[in-house]
């Protein structure tokens, strides 16, 4: 009688399925070692199975031919699969990759200074002569790495001043990175200079730690003298930082102020606290200090305000505050000028130094303007180093007032 005609249906789900599931275990461990002895295995099982089954209950249903082949099927999908996972383990391992590289034979030494950087060369300038005659040339400050920590938390908040020697007064600064000791800036400045001034001038760029109450202090500065290096191509290169050089920098002095500003009553304040540093003006080495705040509305002067005179201290303390009323519709065409004068009895008053706040503001100043918009209703305080007066009228480019004519009678 063939194997299939002794086994019952009604056996095979509660006893005679554990025994194929552990008869298939035991294929697929005896198939490893030996395939032949696996499927010998396997009939001997349902040798033994159809016999166990006929002896325990001679007058069941028998099983289909079908179930015993799709247990069959099944068996052997499973043998199957288990060998492809021995083959996969065993012969499949990837191969090792190669490691990439960069080849710098075909590329310009400029860009060969970019893709490595030395340990002790903390920023990355990028120069390009857009045209010989005049002289223009772009200046990129792409960034810099393992900068000084200068605030207590071990980080700094860097920023850079780029300028050549040749017109010291015309400078550009990059954003102010936060808590970070390698930023990346990725600015780029364009100067003009006369021909014959590029062999005497030298590109500064100094970077500095911003700091809201407190002076800027200056982390580091690069010099790299135009005459010494070829301008005919791209030069990018890292460079050293080194200590700064107050050779050429005249002080004229420093000058803390908040600003408030009230969009709801068009209301802005200024209060002016305090100046330190600043430049003797006088034959005796001292300075009769104060201050005047300027509004200037489209270009034109507008309102003013001025403070009472501190006599005989380069440091004086004024604390005095000045409110305007401005209409939330002109605040973006308004700048405010700060100037801090010496007063003198005799002869005419001179000015010490200046700086002006508004959208056209550049550098610290464009900040303290723009973070008293965005913080309406709340003072906030900060320090400005001052400003050749000639330097900050020029950017101002005020227009001379026009006088109306006299009715005739």
């Amino acid at each position: 009688m063939p194997i299939w005609g002794m086994v019952s249906s009604h056996s095979l789900p509660t006893w005679g399925l554990s025994r194929i599931i552990g008869a298939v275990l035991k294929v697929q461990l005896l198939n490893a070692g030996a395939p032949g002895r696996g499927l010998n295995a396997l009939y001997m099982f349902l040798f033994v199975f159809n016999s166990s089954v006929h002896l325990c209950s001679p007058n069941v249903t028998p099983v289909p031919k079908w179930a015993l082949i799709a247990v069959a099927v099944a068996v052997a999908i499973l043998l199957l699969l288990f060998l492809i996972c021995i083959i996969r383990c065993c012969c499949g391992k990837k191969k090792p990759k190669k490691k990439e590289r960069v080849s710098l034979h075909a590329v310009s030494s400029s860009t060969t200074a970019s893709l490595v950087r030395p340990s002790s060369s903390p920023i990355l300038l990028h120069l390009v002569t857009l045209c010989i005659t005049p002289f223009k040339l772009k200046v990129g400050v792409k960034q810099a790495a393992e900068l000084k920590a200068m605030d207590s938390g071990g980080t700094s908040d860097p920023y850079v001043i780029v300028y050549l020697t040749s017109d010291m007064k015309k400078r550009y600064e990059t954003k102010v990175y936060r808590k970070t000791l390698n930023p990346v800036f990725n600015e780029s400045f364009t100067f003009q200079v006369p021909q014959a001034e590029v062999p005497e001038s030298t590109l500064v760029m100094q970077i500095y730690d911003f700091n809201r109450f407190t002076k800027h202090d200056i982390i580091g500065e690069v010099r790299l003298p135009l005459a010494s290096v070829s301008l005919q191509h791209v030069i990018e290169q890292w460079s050293d930082l080194v200590a700064a050089s107050k050779v050429e920098e005249e002080q004229l002095g420093e000058i803390c102020f908040s600003l408030r500003y009230v969009p709801s009553t068009g209301k802005l304040t200024v209060l002016i606290l305090e100046a330190k540093k600043l430049k003797r003006m006088d034959s005796h080495g001292l300075s009769d200090p104060f201050v005047k705040v300027h509004l200037i509305l489209n270009r034109k002067k507008w309102k003013k305000k001025t403070t009472s005179v501190k006599k005989n201290t380069l440091s004086p303390y004024f604390n005095e505050v000045f409110v305007f009323e401005v209409p939330f519709n002109q605040i973006q065409n308004m700048d405010v000028v700060i100037s801090v004068w010496d007063h003198d009895k005799v002869t005419k008053n001179e000015p010490i130094g200046k700086l002006f706040l508004g959208c056209r503001a550049t550098g610290n100043q464009l900040r303290h303007w723009s973070d008293m918009l965005s913080n309406p209703r709340r003072p906030l305080a900060q320090w400005h180093s001052l400003q050749p007066p000639d330097v900050v009228d020029k950017a101002l480019g005020l227009k001379s007032h026009l006088k109306l004519p006299l009715p005739s009678r």
